[in-house]
């Protein structure tokens, strides 16, 4: 150990047996172990502030030269959707759906009934069913058609004096023919004169409501002798399915119009009357099967 010459405190120094020339030689102080030198300090470093986000690509312009072919459009790609996030999960919540046929009525009818009323089954309803329980039972399918059945001859140009009735009141009834498309009758009528219209004014309700069917002219009689000529016209009047019930009646009468005059043919003031009736039909087991698709 050796002074420093200008008095810098003590100073330490190393040798070795090794020559100086390979090994420089160390020297220590010792006020730079007890007392060390305080960190020079860092100037701060300014930060720059971040550069705005670039804006998306833009697509290079491409100058085309001029041409006859139309300008190509370019094609619009939209990204695939993600994922529902929780509003959307909450709206679809609150999205209803109705089941509607093709004509836009819902697909099902609730009625509550009371504990004093009885539900009111079709009677296309009924009829199927009574046809599989006879058939579960090994019994003769029988259907209980309806029909009209007239309370006056259906061939009234046949009966005795239709010939002077005719003259007598100039509209007369000459037949009536019951069917499923409904009643058709045909009707005789002086001719009085080329222009005539005959009507048929018929009900379903004992005459608290009525309707109105115009006949069509089909045939001229000519008749020898002193007897006079006549026309025929011919009427239809339709028949509601739901009209078809046992009991139901339909009450007619013909109107005779010519030359400003109106002349009744009403029955002899009773009216022609048609009432609903049923009759039974046996199906034969070769046609059970088959007849259950159509009840």
């Amino acid at each position: 150990m050796e002074s420093h010459p200008h008095g810098s405190g003590p100073v330490l120094q190393f040798t070795s047996g090794v020559s100086e020339v390979s090994r420089p030689v160390q020297t220590f102080h010792l006020r730079h172990i007890y007392n060390p030198r305080p960190l020079p300090q860092r100037t701060p470093v300014a930060i720059r502030p971040p550069s705005p986000k670039p804006g998306p690509p833009q697509e290079p312009v491409v100058r085309r030269r001029p041409s006859c072919e139309p300008e190509p459009k370019p094609i619009m790609r939209r990204r695939a959707k993600s994922l529902s996030s929780s509003t959307d999960e909450h709206s679809c919540k609150n999205v209803q759906v109705r089941f509607v046929d093709s004509l836009g009525l819902e697909l099902e009818n609730v009625k509550f009934f009371k504990a004093s009323e009885d539900p009111l089954v079709p009677v296309h309803v009924i009829t199927r069913l009574l046809a599989s329980s006879e058939l579960a039972s090994r019994k003769k399918l029988e259907l209980s058609l309806p029909y009209f059945q007239p309370s006056f001859p259906d061939n009234m140009g046949a009966e005795a004096g239709f010939l002077e009735r005719l003259c007598q009141q100039r509209v007369c009834l000459e037949q009536v023919f019951c069917s499923d498309l409904g009643i058709i009758g045909t009707v005789q009528v002086l001719n009085a004169a080329y222009e005539k219209e005959v009507t048929v004014r018929y009900s379903f309700t004992d005459w608290k409501s009525s309707a109105e069917s115009k006949a069509s002219w089909t045939c001229t009689v000519r008749r020898h002798g002193p007897d006079p000529e006549s026309d025929v016209f011919r009427f239809h009047l339709p028949v509601p399915p739901f009209i078809m019930q046992p009991g139901a009646m339909l009450q007619f009468a013909i109107c005779f119009r010519v030359r400003g005059f109106e002349y009744w043919d009403n029955n002899g003031g009773c009216d022609y009357k048609l009432t609903c009736q049923t009759y039974k039909l046996t199906v034969p087991r070769e046609c059970e099967d088959s007849l259950l698709h159509f009840i």
